[in-house]
Formats: C-alpha cells, sequence, structure tokens
C-alpha cells in the first residue's frame, strides 16, 4: 500500500479474520499480514482448499473457518500474505518482511492477533527423530494430507489430544496407542468448576463422543501414564511410561507424537515492550489487556489466543471487540455505537469461555513435564543444554532464565527461547523454592522474526 493503513493486523486466524473483516465494514483501510500462502491460521488451516477436496475429514468446528475467510474475502480489507512481521513499535510502526525485503509500515493502530504455540513437552528422547508435537502432525495432515505411514503413539493431554487422534483414524491413520498424561488430582481440582462446564455439556459430549469413537477403532485409550521416555539410538524405537497402576510398561513405535496444550505466542508483543502477567490457571505467561484488547502500549492491542487461551471461537469475539474500539479510537464509530454493539459480542464470548476454568484444571500439565526431573533431559534443543546443567548454574547463584542464558547459551539459539523458555523458568525455580512467575522469563527484543542485516540495510519506509 502506498499510504499507511488505519488498522494493520497480524495474523489471519479466527481474532485476525473477525477483526479485519469487521473494520474493513467500518470503512477503516485494514491490511492483514500473515506469514503462510492462505488465510485461517493455524487451527483453520489451508480451510479453503479443504472445505473443497476433503470438506468432512476435519468436522464441523474446522468448516466454520471457510465462513470466517470468505466474509473476509469480501470485506475489502487487504490480504497480505507470505509477510513475517518482525517488529511492532508504538505508535504503529510495524516491521514487515516480504519477498525479502524489509520496510516499515506507520499504521494508526496495530492488532496482534498471532494466536498460540504448543507448549514443549521436554522428556527424555524427545529430541529423537520420530518424536514430534501433535500439532505439527496435525498441520502436515491440513496442509498436504500428509498421514503416518505406521499407527503413531500419542501421549500428552487437552482436549487436541481427543481431536487430532479421531481426525488421524478418519483420514485412515488411526493411533496405535493414546497415552492420557495428566497430572494427578486435576480432576479434584476441575470438579471446582464443574458449573461452568455444565452450561457448555455439548463440548463435553463432542469429547466424550470422540473417545467413543476412538475406542470402537481399537484404538487403546491409557489414563494415567507418566514418567514418558523416547527409546532408541539414531531414532525412535519405543516409548516407554509407568502406567496407573506403577507397573512400567513399554511399546514399539517409529511415531511418537507429544501434546500438553498450547500458550500464548506473545513474542512480538513482548518485543514491542506490552506488559505481561503470569495466568497461574494456564501456566503460561500472557499479554496483559483490557476488556478491548488494548495494551499497555498505545497504538498496539492484541487479542485471541496470544492474549490468553480461549479457543477458536471465544477469539472472534475477542477480535470483533478489538476492532470495534480501533473504529472507535479512529473516530469511524462513536462511543455509544462501539459499546452498543459491543454488548452481543461480550455475551458470546463469556458463553465461549465458560468451560475454560474447567478445562485448565482437567489438563494441567504434570509438574514432571513444566519441570523434567530427569537432569540429562535436554531443554534447550538448540544449544544442547540439560536441565541438569541448569540446576547447576542455579547452583551457582543463578537466579533466572537470563542470567541461565549468559551462564549456558540457553534460549540463543535459532528459535530465541520459544522451545526452552517455559521449562528454564520452571526448572530455576524449582530449584529456589520459589514461583515461575517470580524467576521472571527471557527479555524479548526486535526482531521477533529471523532476519538477515542485508534486509535491515535495505529498509524502505512507508510514509
Amino acid at each position: 500500500m502506498s499510504a499507511a493503513p488505519d488498522l494493520a493486523v497480524v495474523g489471519a486466524g479466527p481474532a485476525g479474520l473477525a477483526a479485519a473483516t469487521l473494520a474493513a465494514e467500518f470503512g477503516l483501510a485494514t491490511v492483514l499480514y500473515d506469514e503462510q500462502p492462505s488465510p485461517g491460521g493455524r487451527i483453520y488451516h489451508d480451510v479453503e482448499r479443504n472445505a473443497e477436496v476433503a470438506p468432512d475429514l476435519f468436522g464441523e468446528d474446522y468448516r466454520r473457518g471457510v465462513g470466517l475467510v470468505r466474509a473476509f474475502r469480501r470485506s475489502g480489507a487487504v490480504y497480505a500474505p507470505g509477510v513475517s512481521v518482525w517488529d511492532a513499535a508504538a505508535q504503529g510502526g510495524l516491521g514487515v518482511l516480504r519477498d525479502g525485503a524489509a520496510e516499515i509500515v506507520a499504521a494508526r493502530r496495530v492488532l496482534i492477533a498471532v494466536g498460540s504455540l504448543e507448549r514443549p513437552v521436554p522428556i527424555p528422547g524427545w529430541t529423537l527423530p520420530g518424536v514430534m508435537a501433535l500439532g505439527a502432525a496435525q498441520t502436515l495432515l491440513k496442509a498436504s494430507r500428509l498421514r503416518p505411514r505406521s499407527p503413531p503413539v500419542i501421549a500428552g493431554c487437552g482436549p487436541l489430544v481427543f481431536l487430532v487422534a479421531h481426525q488421524l483414524a478418519r483420514a485412515g491413520a488411526a493411533p496405535r496407542t493414546v497415552l492420557l498424561c495428566a497430572a494427578r488430582g486435576n480432576r479434584v481440582r476441575a470438579l471446582r468448576h464443574l458449573a461452568g462446564a455444565v452450561l457448555s455439556v455439548g463440548e463435553l459430549w463432542k469429547g466424550y463422543r470422540w473417545m467413543r469413537a476412538l475406542a470402537a477403532m481399537g484404538v487403546a485409550l491409557v489414563p494415567g501414564a507418566c514418567d514418558l521416555r523416547a527409546l532408541g539410538e539414531d531414532r525412535l524405537e519405543a516409548i516407554a511410561f509407568t502406567d496407573r497402576a506403577g507397573r512400567a510398561r513399554r511399546i514399539e513405535t517409529d511415531l511418537l507424537l507429544l501434546h500438553e496444550g498450547v500458550v500464548p505466542n506473545d513474542r512480538l508483543a513482548r518485543a514491542a515492550g506490552c506488559a505481561q502477567t503470569w495466568d497461574e490457571a494456564q501456566q503460561c505467561w500472557r499479554t496483559a489487556v483490557d476488556g478491548w484488547g488494548a495494551t499497555s502500549v498505545e497504538g498496539i492491542a492484541v487479542a485471541g489466543d496470544c492474549a490468553g487461551i480461549g479457543g477458536a471461537r471465544a477469539a472472534e469475539h475477542q477480535g470483533r471487540l478489538a476492532a470495534l474500539d480501533a473504529a472507535c479510537r479512529l473516530g469511524a464509530i462513536d462511543r455509544a455505537t462501539r459499546d452498543g454493539r459491543a454488548r452481543a459480542e461480550r455475551a458470546a464470548l463469556r458463553r465461549h469461555l465458560r468451560l475454560r476454568p474447567f478445562l485448565d484444571a482437567l489438563f494441567r500439565p504434570a509438574d514432571e513435564i513444566l519441570a523434567p526431573r530427569d537432569d540429562d533431559t535436554i531443554v534447550c534443543r538448540c544449544e544442547e543444554v540439560s536441565a541438569g546443567e541448569i540446576r547447576r548454574v542455579v547452583a551457582l547463584g543463578c537466579a533466572g532464565p537470563n542470567q541461565a542464558k549468559a551462564f549456558t547459551r540457553c534460549g540463543m539459539g535459532p528459535c530465541q527461547g520459544a522451545l526452552c523458555e517455559a521449562t528454564v523458568a520452571a526448572i530455576v525455580a524449582g530449584a529456589r523454592g520459589v514461583t515461575v512467575a517470580s524467576v521472571g522469563r527471557f527479555t524479548a527484543r526486535p526482531p521477533a522474526k529471523p532476519i538477515t542485516l542485508g534486509e535491515i540495510a535495505g529498509l524502505e519506509i512507508t510514509p
């Protein structure tokens, strides 16, 4: 665009699509930047094509994304695919990278809606070829309909475990076994939030149907699994674990899919200086926002799972609330119109979030996942730093993740700490006998995405 947009939206998942669509309808010059070649985000990845070639494979919830994408296409908002956003500064300065060229776009307002990341699952042997994240397997299925050549083993906890197991089974690649690894005592903790769960009985029934369907297909569901270990020399050969009865068990497999829930993808917001807050229920940090998604940095808002895990339907409404606020702040609508239109969005948002406390308690990761007990377990895959090395530097006086980075280089590899930050903080906190919130996290600075010196040197600034 030759002119600076009114609203720059980063991320084409449900929050970004809903926000960009509504903002454009209000007459705001809106641009949606997306790393992927087509809109939908991770949850609705490649939904336009799959709606035609595999309409029933991913289920009804996935098909909802078709309506969101089509509404966005009709809205008049500009779609910018294949673009990496590496900086979001105050007052709308957005660093973007497309086709190898970097530029700064001076948007009047920025909305970050980049969703979530899978929580790392650092078990012994998780770096072996043949061990991968469950969400990655789902993305391969959505993007290319690639499925495992032999029945995988799925291990972890969270709704995605049952959903992806069911999708793989429908694709003809049913898992051999699903190891359910929720922490002991989770069911008791979840009962405190049963009232909200009862009001969302439809969602609970959906999960129950998935479990029944898997059992009918011959998929073994093993509850209470713990002490997971991926075994093998040059690649995965087996998964060892302890079952609920305390027995040591082993399953031969060449593919293990791990999952322990998702956490906010907040790196861009953090690099922009947005204040963060610790979420004890979800055991993760998230960007602090008000009821409209506005952050502590003027001109920057955050919506969807990158502001706290709530799911795709909640993200839609958060995106529209952020768009309403942007339209009001930029003079497209008055405050009365904003508040009036927001009532229905807030009611729907409350409806979609009422199950969340129950799910957060039921699927809380076990302590052995948050901070692996085995000192030989690799924590930082990029720099091959083990849990034992982190504990040793804590014994030398290291007080937090940033010091651990200086001592061991953890968090200094290509992922910039995305895969090890939470684990390093949990290990440091455990070794010191303090809370994770009190030890902090790695400092995030721009660029939030990889960019070369040559690309920075060739910066173009859109006035």
